[in-house]
């Protein structure tokens, strides 16, 4: 087991026999944590809790003057999402209904085992951490939040394109206030120089739930013009309908003047060839203030770049001019973007996409980035032009949005299994055998993804069963069984009412799990492919990761014997399709199975 070094989480722990905290400072003092905190009642622990802000609260549930079950009573008064560590005896079922309705997170039962308190306290710790880590990353997703909305001209709408949010970037430069604009359509900004035509297009290409890009020529309120390029993106519920749309404008009003005032000084035959040259330099100069701007040969040397290129990347001009881009190359980039990025420009179209780049100090930075072949009188491409805005804050909070989300569910699925004693790393291998097992029968990324993300809650359900039948040594009697098997039931009633597409995949796999094929498995009997090919292939990975670790009630099978299992079952318990490509690919779920070894 880890050893536990965590002096900067406060505990706060309520016991008021003598010799059981004798005992447990002794185990503290050996697991390396030493601000605690005790109190020999729930009244004297409220009190203490009053002064000072604790990070996990340890009680006894049978005190004198006020009870454990009271002080959790008065504590989520206080402070709703405290954690808790009961020790108790919990030896009749109304006291355990009792305490997971207040929430409980964590039981440890008396007699004390040193080793399972240090265990159980080893997790409620790392539950601490992740919920402090989990609050930084809140607060981090705040800030990017702003900086988005510092950087960009921001909206969002909703499906009928009725304004529902402005920025302050919107309001300064359409010169309305926030309540001037919510609740209009984006009518109220159009310029009576726009066609139709383009607000046609824009509305068909982002129904269809593609994204838009284009340059549009608003009016303010005060009457002066101004001119955006603009991403509008459609936003999708779970079910794939669209919930709202976001607008994502750049201020190019200068760049455009500039190039309408080129285009007709270079349409006029009176002005001298240096009049044309020094409007040339004119419009660079505007480019180079707006964005990033690199030009480039036919074989995709580096020619030019401007200023604020090396200032965003790090280089010197001296170090990019002559070298490809692939200077800055990230190694995420795959070979076959590029590939793609190639055939069009060299096909004499412009290519767009988001790029990700490798800054000179070795960090990462994304590009909207606009590709354009430039053509002579003849037609042929002489080189080419990119230009690029940075847009690594957007993102960037996708990714964290993303990420925190996984690690919820992922922290929800590990708590599960802790109460019954199973391996931390139970998870992590079912998670990685269902993404593998989910690719080899066809499944596609995104599905497959998901399955792994979700799968770790298989067993949430098991926070409802007791101990003395979740943790049993031996076989469970008939009626235990029947209580344990509800665990797939309230699963199911846990998580089925979210609306987040990992949440309705979890709530599946916790409700199917032990559907078996033949249609003699439980809660609900189905057969064959009426079982969710997510519950079927998460039995499949459950089932060998159980069999191939030590439990309470058994000692770990050896894989032959695992393997005759599966050989006899298939077609019986399990999918004989899954069951047949997982055998036939058996090393690599090995490989997984050692990477996460316990």
């Amino acid at each position: 087991m880890n050893t536990i070094e965590s002096n900067d989480i406060k505990i706060l722990y309520a016991e008021d026999e003598k010799s059981i905290i004798q005992f447990v400072k002794v185990l503290f003092k050996k697991n390396k944590v030493l601000n605690v905190s005790f109190a020999q009642n729930g009244k004297e622990a409220l009190e203490l809790y009053k002064k000072e802000a604790f990070d996990l609260v340890i009680t006894d549930m049978i005190m004198p003057v006020m009870d454990g079950f009271e002080l959790i009573e008065e504590i989520k008064n206080i402070n709703p999402k405290q954690i808790f560590m009961m020790v108790t005896g919990l030896e009749n079922k109304e006291d355990l209904i009792r305490a997971i309705e207040l929430r409980v997170n964590f039981f440890v039962e008396k007699p004390i085992n040193p080793k399972k308190f240090a265990q159980v306290l080893y997790d409620g710790i790392e539950l601490v951490k992740q919920k402090k880590e989990l609050t930084l990353s809140n607060l981090l997703l705040n800030q990017y939040k702003q900086a988005i909305d510092k950087s960009t001209i921001l909206s969002k709408t909703d499906d009928n394109g009725i304004i529902t949010y402005v920025n302050d970037e919107f309001c300064r430069i359409s010169k309305y206030t926030s309540d001037e604009l919510i609740g209009q359509s984006h009518n109220i900004v159009k310029h009576p120089d726009m066609p139709d035509e383009i607000f046609d297009d824009m509305w068909e290409t982002i129904r269809a739930k593609k994204q838009w890009r284009g340059t549009v020529k608003n009016k303010a309120k005060d009457g002066s013009e101004y001119i955006v390029n603009a991403l509008i993106i459609p936003l999708l519920d779970t079910n794939d309908n669209i919930i709202e749309y976001i607008g994502i404008r750049h201020d190019i009003t200068q760049l455009e003047h500039y190039k309408d005032l080129l285009k007709a000084e270079l349409d006029t035959t009176s002005k001298g060839l240096d009049e044309k040259v020094h409007l040339i330099g004119e419009y660079e100069k505007a480019i180079n203030v707006s964005a990033t701007f690199t030009r480039t040969d036919l074989n995709g040397r580096i020619t030019y770049v401007n200023d604020k290129f090396c200032e965003l990347n790090g280089y010197a001009k001296e170090e990019l001019i002559g070298k490809p881009h692939n200077i800055i190359r990230h190694h995420d980039m795959s070979k076959e973007f590029f590939k793609n990025m190639w055939e069009t420009i060299k096909n004499k179209k412009i290519w767009k996409g988001i790029i990700k780049n490798r800054k000179k100090d070795g960090s990462a930075s994304y590009m909207d980035t606009t590709i354009i072949p430039i053509l002579n009188l003849n037609n042929d491409i002489v080189e080419y032009m990119s230009i690029r805005h940075e847009v690594t804050e957007l993102i960037e909070l996708q990714k964290e949005i993303e990420d925190t989300q996984k690690e919820v569910v992922f922290t929800m699925g590990a708590i599960g299994e802790t109460r019954s004693k199973e391996t931390g790393n139970h998870v992590k291998r079912v998670a990685e055998y269902s993404y593998l097992l989910a690719k080899l029968i066809g499944l596609d990324e995104k599905t497959a993804e998901l399955i792994k993300m979700a799968s770790p809650m298989h067993d949430i359900g098991k926070v409802g069963i007791p101990d003395s039948i979740l943790n049993k040594p031996g076989r469970l009697t008939p009626d235990e069984f029947e209580i344990m098997k509800t665990h797939s039931t309230l699963g199911f009633e846990m998580l089925k009412g979210s609306k987040r597409e990992i949440l309705k995949t979890s709530a599946i796999i916790a409700y199917e799990h032990h559907e078996r094929w033949d249609g003699k498995g439980y809660p609900r009997g189905t057969s064959s492919e009426e079982i969710h090919i997510y519950g079927r292939i998460t039995a499949i990975c459950d089932v060998f990761d159980a069999l191939g670790s030590d439990r309470c009630y058994k000692k770990a099978w050896e894989l032959e014997k695992i393997l005759k299992l599966f050989r006899v079952e298939r077609g019986q318990q399990f999918d004989p399709k899954l069951i047949d490509l997982f055998l036939e690919n058996l090393n690599q779920f090995l490989e997984i199975r050692d990477k996460y070894v316990d």
